[in-house]
């Protein structure tokens, strides 16, 4: 027995206007809230110890 598959819902209009200005606003707003401060030291730290880092120094 075959399970009907369901039409996915479209938004259309003033409501499509306002989901798209509210994505744009959050993605603005809420890009890179995350801090990576402490992460980005350790790597260093980390780099620092290793050839790698004077290759990317150089390079």
């Amino acid at each position: 027995m075959a399970i009907e598959i369901k039409p996915i819902p479209v938004l259309r209009g003033k409501a499509a206007e306002r989901f798209v200005e509210e994505a744009d606003r959050n993605a603005r707003e809420k890009r890179g809230s995350i801090d990576f401060t402490k992460q980005v030291e350790k790597m260093r730290a980390i780099l620092k110890r290793s050839r790698l880092y004077n290759i990317d120094k150089e390079g």
